[in-house]
């Protein structure tokens, strides 16, 4: 034997092993990653299409929800309005009876009447009127108008309400106008100034 029958060579009957990767057995990567992209493309133009569908869903919800907020704000004060109107009527009446009769306790007694139906209409809302006369100056509840000096009372205490206050619920709607007491001028402060 030569040594070039040594030389093995391979023997072209032999099965390849199973486990083992043939060129015929391997995917082409280009067609891999072409495969994922389509799958990424498909699933990519299915999260646009998910997209403009809530978009324009929630235009649709933002628009709906604008159109029943400003049907609510037109009609949020219905009920005190329509609880208003009455009070309206009597006012009505009171003044063609005064202009029917010249009886002027009459027409006060009724106006007293509407007064009186006017604030339990407001009161059912939680608008109550706060007194202030006599009381310390706050001005968490007060505006004062002006200060009258005065011996009989200390200073910073309301001497007169010029216009009432009134709550809504726990706080204040409209504050109090006063006027406020201020320390009386002695001699020497005339004198001081003159």
């Amino acid at each position: 034997m030569s040594d070039e029958e040594n030389i093995s060579t391979p023997d072209t009957n032999e099965q390849p092993d199973a486990g083992a990767p043939t060129p015929s057995d391997e995917p082409d990567p280009v067609a891999v990653l072409r495969a994922q992209r389509d799958d990424a493309q498909r699933l990519a133009d299915t999260f646009k299409d998910q997209l403009l569908r809530k978009a324009a869903e929630f235009e649709n919800y933002r628009r709906r929800i604008e159109s029943e907020n400003a049907a609510v704000i037109r009609n949020a004060n219905e009920s005190l309005l329509l609880s208003l109107v009455p009070v309206v009527d009597d006012f009505a009446r009171s003044l063609q009876a005064g202009k029917d009769v010249r009886d002027c306790e009459a027409l006060y007694a009724g106006v007293e009447l509407i007064q009186a139906k006017f604030l339990k209409v407001l009161e059912r809302y939680g608008v109550v009127p706060f007194e202030s006369a006599g009381k310390p100056f706050d001005v968490g509840f007060h505006d004062a108008l002006l200060q009258m000096p005065r011996a009989d009372m200390p200073p910073h205490m309301v001497v007169q309400e010029v216009e009432r206050g009134y709550m809504l619920f726990d706080r204040v709607l409209r504050h109090a106008k006063v006027i406020v007491s201020s320390s009386p001028e002695t001699p020497e402060d005339a004198h001081g100034q003159a």
